[in-house]
């Protein structure tokens, strides 16, 4: 869908769950709707949209060029610093026509700011954007299958090229072998990481979000490596666990198998119509008939689009049936405190008759 038509589809859902207007932060779904966005600040900056008029944006006199040129959005009213933004906000309501109706705000909206709106508007009633905007987040289309495809292949490339340091890698920091990660998604077309990248090297690879530090890699230490980079504004993320040099802990290959084969039945069991959770217990099961059920510590897979972590979510209780264009991962992993840990992961898009994998690397463990 073009931005337009996200437009047009948002209008309708917001018909259908009886809303007047949305109102977006600067977040991932301003971006969705309007092609801009920027980081969180101080200032008045937000999108509006009503049923039938909009979008509009307030913003900065500053922004005015830059949302211009980034944006399809023709209507941005702008206030100079020292001006009032308020008025613009009250002024936007009366047009949309949303006093004392029901407006949706950015889930993501500072607290100081959905204060304003409730100071400025107390007989209207606020729900989360999340309702009209979830639903059209879910399925992918085309355009953005593509970009995460790209996303993908460059965090592949860049998973072979560590695999080739081979025992080079032995001596190298955890911060080391991040910065060279790094470099590689950037050698291979990625814009920028998704999330600040995982190396957790021996025992800290038990530690599931363990970022990077300056343990060196040891021989024989298994280093989790859990990356990806961003095309077009859609990310990757990609698990691998490997051993570059020497031999690992004697339970490791145990450990490796059992989350591999976790893995391996966890995307088998994607396909429309299936309930999120059957893929969380296809993984789960076979970690725990293996003996490791209380070192599988997090669910099996979240959502991945503009956000890195979105629905739909991967875990025991959600029963939302799996829909073709639903992009997540499929992320078992075992954690043994002390020792190490072991994690495989690839996104996973659900097509009309079951899955496709957007990561293709080795998912053995030998460097």
């Amino acid at each position: 869908m073009t931005d337009r038509e996200r437009v047009a589809a948002c209008q309708d859902r917001l018909d259908s769950v009886d809303a007047d207007a949305v109102v977006l932060f600067p977040s991932t779904d301003m971006q969705y709707l309007s092609g801009f966005t920027d980081e969180p600040m101080e200032r008045h900056l937000f999108l509006f949209v009503g049923r039938t008029d909009g979008p509009l944006f307030v913003a900065p006199e500053m922004y005015d060029n830059h949302i211009r040129h980034d944006s399809w959005v023709e209507d941005v009213r702008t206030y100079a610093d020292g001006e009032d933004p308020l008025v613009l906000l009250e002024h936007a309501a009366d047009e949309l026509g949303f006093r004392g109706g029901r407006v949706l705000l950015d889930d993501r909206m500072w607290a100081r700011f959905t204060q304003d709106f409730r100071d400025l508007f107390p007989t209207t009633e606020f729900g989360l954007a999340s309702e009209v905007l979830e639903p059209l987040r879910l399925r992918k289309d085309n355009a953005e299958l593509d970009a995460l495809r790209r996303a993908g292949e460059a965090a592949d490339a860049a998973m072979d090229d560590v695999r080739d340091l081979g025992e080079d890698a032995v001596g190298m920091t955890e911060a080391e072998l991040a910065q060279f990660v790094e470099e590689r998604l950037a050698a291979h077309g990625g814009d920028a990481p998704s999330f600040a990248i995982i190396a957790g090297s021996g025992p800290n690879g038990a530690k599931p979000h363990h970022r990077h530090g300056d343990r060196e890699v040891q021989s024989g230490d298994p280093v989790v490596f859990d990356f990806g980079t961003r095309v077009d504004g859609y990310p990757s993320d990609q698990t691998r666990t490997v051993v570059f040099d020497g031999d690992p802990p004697e339970e490791f290959e145990t450990v490796h198998d059992v989350v591999r084969e976790a893995q391996q039945a966890a995307v088998e069991a994607v396909e429309p119509g299936v309930p999120a959770e059957a893929v969380d217990a296809a993984a789960r099961d076979v970690i725990a008939d293996a003996g490791y059920g209380d070192e599988f510590v997090h669910r099996t897979g979240h959502g991945v689009g503009l956000d890195v972590h979105e629905e739909p979510y991967i875990v025991e209780g959600n029963d939302q049936p799996l829909e073709p264009g639903m992009v997540f991962s499929v992320e078992p992993g075992v954690y043994l405190e002390g020792e190490f840990g072991v994690r495989i992961e690839d996104l996973v898009v659900v097509t009309e008759d079951g899955c496709e994998r957007l990561n293709h690397t080795d998912r053995g463990w030998r460097a």
